[in-house]
């Protein structure tokens, strides 16, 4: 698969904010193929029971990207570190067109407005993971149908900075922004997350300066987030994504 790829990085003078991803990215589908490619970076598959198709992710208003499981049979296993997973969904996935490289002084700023399950077997996430190799990769929003949401930071498979928070409504849309810099030392980057307009937790990621990020959206299901997950469809909406820098 070919994949367009742009490195976005920005001088450490950079006196004013750009806008890099607009709100009106999911405005059309047009709007959303000028910045997102569908599925994975790395194709359809990952470390969960939905294999991703470009016909589940869909422009299903005007501002608003849905994601949508569906229930399927008759898919053969997908396959990640090494072992075999059966494929019970088909669902969706998008990733951005950029790379997002955290450079010396600066950073990016990634928000949004989420409508996400927290059923069991439900596995929704907004996460931005390493171009070249891993870690970095960042969580800046996780459901694994447990009623929370998780917001993670790895430094390494063991050490993984984790806050988990109780995310009531989950019917409704919430406000989240992650906000993803040089911590000051032109190595390690400091991450802050907020939902809902209030101030989260802040981690720290090692050595995450100067390497490119993939940002993704997608819904994958049971995996971590357990199993049997549900027999009717599932969505996952995202609407007012932006991203800018710092």
């Amino acid at each position: 698969m070919h994949i367009l790829c742009l490195t976005v990085t920005f001088a450490a003078g950079l006196s004013s904010a750009a806008t890099l991803i607009p709100r009106t990215v999911f405005d059309s589908t047009s709007s959303l193929t000028q910045y997102f490619s569908y599925n994975y970076p790395w194709g359809t598959d990952h470390n969960g029971g939905a294999r991703m198709s470009p016909s589940h992710a869909v422009i299903s208003s005007a501002g608003t990207l849905t994601l949508t499981a569906q229930k399927v049979s008759g898919q053969g296993p997908a396959t990640h570190g090494g072992q075999q997973i059966p494929i019970n969904y088909l669902s969706g996935a998008v990733f951005a067109k950029q790379h997002f490289t955290v450079p010396t002084g600066g950073g990016f700023i990634f928000s949004g407005s989420f409508q996400a399950t927290t059923t069991k077997g439900t596995w929704p996430a907004f996460w931005l993971t390493a171009v070249n190799g891993w870690p970095p990769e960042i969580d800046m929003a996780e459901w694994k149908g447990s009623g929370k949401i998780s917001f993670n930071t790895f430094n390494t498979s063991s050490v993984v900075q984790t806050k988990d928070v109780a995310y009531g409504n989950p019917g409704s849309f919430h406000d989240i922004k992650c906000q993803v810099r040089d911590r000051g030392n032109g190595k390690d980057a400091q991450v802050k997350y907020w939902m809902n307009g209030v101030e989260v937790t802040t981690h720290y990621g090692q050595d995450y300066v100067g390497k490119p990020l993939y940002l993704i959206i997608n819904l994958q299901m049971e995996g971590s987030s357990g199993s049997p997950g549900p027999s009717s469809n599932t969505t996952y909406s995202i609407r007012n994504l932006e991203v800018t820098t710092i």
